[in-house]
């Protein structure tokens, strides 16, 4: 592999969305999903870059959303200009920034800016951006003592806060959509140093039983090693091809990007109780997956978890394992456009994850999740289609 110098990364950041609604999104993040607003963009920020933020955070996760003030000004208004609202850019932390540079330099990256400095709260803090195969989302390496405010111009706003806001622990992973695998799974391997570490492939054509479609996929989940920071990644697969919902989500964003954004919970029943209370919107998971799901438990060998799987069942969260007593629950929050009913808020969503020992993406899961995803799909095609 090319460059077996580590970029010393430590974690994710935080997740960059670029948005037309910061109200909105803000208040979503804050009311139902329990974040904290820690900081916001002064006067001096928003005149350089012709936008206003908030960044909002529940444990280490954390998210920046940016709005462009003035109507084609600025890198924000650009971007939304050519896709809906989505994330513009990743931050990858790193023990150090200039060393970072080098070793990417030397691996043909496109860099997008020289190393930038800044002090912020009497701390330096160092960043440069490259450009990424994941469509118009960028990579920046930021070196920081200080997790807050990443950004130089943004002013903190609750300094004291709670770390582990609805049970959230961090980002576990960010998965994006592409029409091929290739370029993005060698671009990580060759200029990020990362490695592979999970994979799987499938196709739901018994979703439908009266059309010849159904969501095919192909997915790599490529990681660094030293930090654990992971990127899952998703292509359409043949049959069929244009008819997979990783093409229609290639369709809705304008091109390839990040379709979700998954967070560590410490305990899901429990956060998925509390959201649902205040009105949080899930993807819905047919009863069928209940109904068969004793006997696929012990078939990967979980002959018993901790969790009813009755209170499962009515909360709509999904199990998956791969060994004894090594399992993982996950659900997935509705796209934005649903959840704010505005095809303009595009097919961003969250994943809500609890690990018990398995480190995997849950191949039973991603069938679910696929078909659940169709099924929206075909609802949403439905109601066009009576108005029309």
């Amino acid at each position: 592999m090319v460059g077996k110098l580590s970029l010393r990364i430590r974690s994710i950041a935080s997740v960059h969305v670029f948005v037309r609604d910061l109200e909105r999104s803000r208040a979503f993040y804050i009311d139902n999903l329990g974040f904290t607003e820690t900081a916001v963009s002064t006067p001096a920020f928003e005149a350089e870059h012709c936008a206003r933020a908030s960044v909002l955070e529940a444990g280490d996760a954390r998210f920046v959303f940016i709005k462009p003030i003035l109507p084609g000004n600025g890198e924000i208004d650009r971007w939304l200009q050519h896709h809906p609202e989505g994330v513009g850019r990743i931050v990858l932390q790193v023990e150090d920034a200039g060393s970072a540079l080098r070793i990417l330099k030397e691996r043909g990256a496109t860099l997008m800016t020289g190393l930038e400095s800044a002090e912020v709260d009497g701390v330096q803090v160092r960043w440069f951006d490259i450009a990424s195969p994941l469509g118009d989302t960028l990579f920046r390496f930021l070196e920081s003592s200080y997790a807050v405010p990443q950004l130089p111009g943004l002013v903190r706003t609750n300094p004291e806060r709670d770390w582990k806001s609805n049970g959230v622990r961090g980002i576990d992973h960010v998965t994006s959509n592409f029409l091929t695998l290739l370029p993005v799974t060698r671009w990580m391997e060759e200029v990020l140093g990362f490695e592979r570490f999970w994979e799987v492939a499938f196709h739901t054509d018994d979703v439908v039983h009266n059309r010849s479609g159904g969501s095919g996929l192909r997915s790599v989940v490529m990681w660094d090693p030293e930090s654990g920071v992971k990127f899952a990644n998703n292509e359409p697969a043949a049959p069929h091809f244009m008819s997979s919902q990783i093409y229609q989500f290639c369709t809705d964003h304008r091109g390839p990007g990040v379709q979700h954004v998954a967070l560590l919970v410490d305990d899901l029943v429990a956060t998925v109780r509390e959201m649902r209370e205040r009105g949080v919107l899930f993807m819905p998971t047919p009863s069928s997956y209940y109904h068969t799901l004793p006997a696929r438990l012990e078939a990967l060998g979980l002959g018993r978890i901790d969790q009813d799987l009755a209170l499962l069942h009515s909360l709509e969260i999904l199990v998956d394992g791969d060994g004894p007593d090594r399992y993982l629950l996950q659900i997935f929050l509705r796209e934005a456009s649903n959840l704010f009913r505005d095809p303009g808020a595009g097919p961003l969503f969250i994943e809500l994850i609890q690990r018990r020992g398995d480190r995997g993406f849950g191949a039973g899961n991603f069938r679910a999740l696929f078909e659940s995803v169709e099924r929206q799909q075909m609802a949403a095609l439905s109601s066009i289609h009576s108005e029309e």
